[in-house]
């Protein structure tokens, strides 16, 4: 298999020996696709290609809130190399798309060779915990209006389309806020012309006015999703 056709940042990164030791399968991801839930064994890992995934922190009212966003760049279920068994967030498609999924038991196999595979792992879990920092810190400091022109901003970029089928009542969620403050929010966005919003469906028409209204937050999170793989995680004694 030629890591050259991936879209995938990670498998693209990798040699094709890697690729065929981890044993890849494709996979479709509809939407709503539930990938992992709270206390479910992780057995397999996810490698998207095309399509949008959530990860979430759900309460016990059932309530929940995004704590990361999976697209081209991820890896989903990563965490098992590092020792977990169980998941302990739920993860599920936003965006259908599709891509690979490879047992636990081969990616821990080639993890534990200590070469590229587990560099680059490495790196995305870094990348990983930069963005949630990064979104916690968002999410404390700055206007709803500047966190969902950050959302939208980085689903398109991490989906490459410009255009979802995205409910207020998910908003809200995802942006830990009300559903009428997330309409009031969406409506300010389109009336500035920088998205359109109908029936659960948005498209962005402006992206330099949606990132000059976003936080700085955007930019950050997207050099970190863009470049995880020049990060430096050499261990030293």
């Amino acid at each position: 298999m030629r890591t050259s056709s991936f879209k995938n940042t990670l498998l693209k990164a990798l040699d094709g020996d890697i690729v065929e030791r981890l044993r890849l399968q494709p996979v479709k991801f509809e939407l709503k696709h539930e990938i992992e839930y709270p206390g479910d064994l992780i057995d397999r890992l996810y490698f998207l290609e095309e399509g949008m995934a959530s990860i979430t922190t759900t309460f016990k009212d059932g309530s929940q809130v995004e704590v990361g966003m999976f697209g081209y760049e991820s890896v989903i279920g990563i965490s098992a190399l590092m020792g977990t068994k169980k998941s302990l967030n739920r993860v599920y498609t936003q965006i259908a798309g599709h891509g690979y999924t490879c047992h636990v038991e081969d990616a821990r196999r080639e993890f534990d060779l200590g070469g590229d595979f587990q560099t680059l792992a490495l790196c995305y879990v870094q990348a990983q915990l930069l963005q949630a920092m990064q979104s916690a810190g968002c999410n404390a400091k700055h206007t709803v209006e500047q966190r969902l022109a950050r959302w939208l901003l980085i689903c398109g970029e991490r989906t490459q389309v410009d255009t979802f089928k995205i409910s207020q009542a998910f908003l809200a969620d995802m942006l830990g806020g009300g559903r009428p403050t997330i309409t009031t929010t969406a409506g300010i966005l389109k009336r500035k012309g920088l998205i359109e919003y109908t029936r659960g469906e948005i498209r962005i028409l402006d992206v330099p006015g949606l990132t000059k209204t976003s936080c700085e937050c955007y930019l950050t999170i997207k050099n970190y999703l863009d470049n995880y793989t020049k990060f430096d995680t050499a261990i030293t004694a």
